[in-house]
């Protein structure tokens, strides 16, 4: 057998024949699918000798490891004078061929209502990496409680739990192989295209070859090819070539999305990650997912997660967004620091996105708060997949998006009564369940619903990052934003505003921490007269019963009317209130 060929062993042949049948595929479309003559593969099934590459390409179409099914140990990569493959040679040429599709794939990006794309490098912001998962934290509520004020409850105080932060390169640096999860919009496949960019620039690992997989695509891709074939194909370079790189660990391999990879794609992409970092260690593998989408397990691979935008993030992302634009940058932030809210929000890098975008329509932010929230939200329910392309399996068939915002809505206003910013995940699933068993044609079995709600809050948690967990069984509404918005939601929209409901919303009048709900509620209502008005009596009435109040207005009517100014009377009484 020549240096550049290999021969099929008899064991080999009969495994490559059940691949053929596994495939459906005959000798004559399996020529026709990889684009060569019948000859080499008659060869190939006959053992006789077959071009290197070839016998490579045939074997990863089938799904085979050529290793397995060579007639003996394969004759080494040519070698150069010094007894060594000339691998930095087939680096730099992978690098030179790979360097345009890089740019075309991981150069720009278009996100939500964006009219054209944007570089890449004109608006990316620097991610930092938690290394320990937020969710997997074991804390219990009183842990976050003792941060927070009763009074003022201040982005449920997590801004003050401090964890360590992690910038994403140095993470890079540090582990060879990393799982990077995130919540929906938190940054993850933006992070991915920048190491491409990096390392195709001589910036990062300039010694290796950077493969950027989008896992959905490879799933989805005609035929199912096997991950090295599909890698080769679309990079255009020989399969072999590929291969000489991943032996010599010359690659910098980023798979993106694993979340966004049907049910029914699975098992066939997780046997392929597996198989690609176990045989080939000596690599660098990135890999994204998001929080709670799947119990995955990667022996090899640290779990880290992305964290959540600081101010100096924010800033610097404002800067670049609004670089060069009629509206400034300063004016953004100056905004932003007037309202916590949507402070709160800009922690999301989507988000962030979402109010650059509605910023720049006018200089400001929108009067009505709650059209923002409700942008945001749409964003996180429908808008993020959908932009993408993205079918996410149904784990509920009876929930959509509407049903799910009045689920959301529900467990807001029973957790915010009851002053549960934080909730047990046993606590929510019977929120759930006690929601879902009121749909038409439920499942009425006890098991069936609790199976049903486990799903539910992990789909709600991974699908759209509305809920999420803070700690071992412990989650929490992912902005104190929402949690007021869908409280409000629940009064105005679900109990469609019935006077009964209003008179309960109102008997909170009093309470500071209600406050954003009244104002939301009051922006959503086709009616928000009447709740005005209600609010009024309800002033009225706890003045008349207050005798200390009552002597008070006297005294400051008085004191307006004995006062001969040019301001109108109702100035002058808040000037002295």
């Amino acid at each position: 057998m020549s240096g550049r060929s290999l021969s099929s062993s008899p064991e080999g042949i009969q495994k490559a024949k059940r691949a053929l049948i596994r495939y459906s595929l005959t000798q004559k479309a399996l020529a026709e699918n990889l684009g060569i003559t019948r000859q080499p593969i008659g060869k190939f099934f006959t053992g006789k000798p077959v071009d290197r590459n070839l016998f490579v390409q045939i074997c990863d179409r089938l799904d085979l490891e050529w290793e397995e099914i060579v007639a003996e140990p394969a004759t080494e990569p040519e070698l150069n004078q010094d007894n060594r493959i000339d691998i930095d040679a087939i680096v730099q040429e992978i690098r030179e061929k790979i360097k345009p599709l890089i740019q075309e794939l991981c150069g720009t990006m278009r996100v939500l209502d964006m009219t054209q794309p944007i570089g890449l490098n004109d608006i990316y912001t620097s991610v930092n990496i938690l290394e320990k998962i937020t969710g997997q934290q074991r804390l219990g509520i009183d842990d976050f409680l003792q941060h927070c004020s009763s009074q003022d409850f201040d982005l449920f105080g997590l801004n003050r739990i401090t964890a360590k932060r992690l910038p994403g390169l140095e993470a890079v640096k540090k582990y060879s192989k990393l799982m990077i999860l995130g919540k929906p919009g938190a940054g993850k496949t933006t992070f991915l295209k920048y190491l491409a960019i990096q390392c195709i620039a001589g910036e990062f690992q300039a010694e290796r070859v950077a493969i950027f997989v989008t896992l959905k695509n490879f799933a989805e891709a005609a035929n199912k090819p096997g991950l090295l074939q599909y890698i080769a194909e679309e990079t255009i370079n020989p399969i072999s070539s590929i291969r000489d790189v991943l032996t010599n660990g010359k690659a910098l391999v980023l798979l993106d999305g694993l979340d966004e990879v049907r049910e029914e794609d699975s098992d066939r992409v997780l046997k392929a990650i597996r198989e690609i970092s176990g045989n080939f260690p000596k690599n660098q593998f990135v890999m994204t997912c998001r929080i709670a989408a799947k119990e995955y397990t990667f022996e090899k691979f640290t779990e880290v997660e992305v964290a959540d935008f600081d101010n100096d993030q924010i800033l610097n992302f404002t800067n670049k967004w609004f670089k060069d634009k009629a509206v400034k940058p300063e004016i953004f932030i100056k905004r932003l620091e007037e309202n916590n809210r949507i402070k709160e929000l800009a922690a999301s890098p989507l988000l962030l996105t979402l109010l650059c975008l509605a910023f720049e329509e006018s200089g400001d932010f929108p009067a009505n708060r709650s059209e923002l929230y409700k942008e945001g939200l749409d964003a996180l329910l429908k808008k993020w997949d959908a932009k993408r392309g993205i079918q996410r399996d149904q784990i509920y068939k009876k929930l959509s998006v509407q049903r799910k915002e009045d689920l959301l809505s529900k467990m807001a206003l029973t957790t915010f009564e009851g002053s549960e910013y934080f909730f047990k995940q046993k606590v929510a699933e019977q929120y759930i369940t006690e929601y879902i068993r009121n749909l038409p044609g439920a499942n009425t079995d006890e098991e069936a619903l609790q199976l049903d709600s486990e799903q539910v809050l992990r789909s709600i948690e991974h699908h759209h990052g509305l809920v999420v967990a803070r700690a071992k069984g412990i989650y929490s509404f992912s902005h104190l934003t929402f949690h007021e918005y869908f409280t409000a939601r629940e009064f105005v929209v679900v109990r469609q505003s019935s006077e009964e409901e209003l008179q309960n919303l109102v008997s909170h009048i009093l309470e500071k921490r209600w406050r954003e709900v009244f104002l939301l509620a009051v922006g959503m209502s086709s009616i928000a007269d009447f709740l005005l008005l209600l609010i009024k009596e309800k002033i009225d009435s706890l003045f008349a019963a207050d005798e200390k109040l009552q002597q008070f207005l006297k005294w400051v009517n008085q004191k307006s009317l004995s006062v001969e100014v040019l301001y109108k009377l109702e100035a002058l009484r808040a000037f002295y209130l």
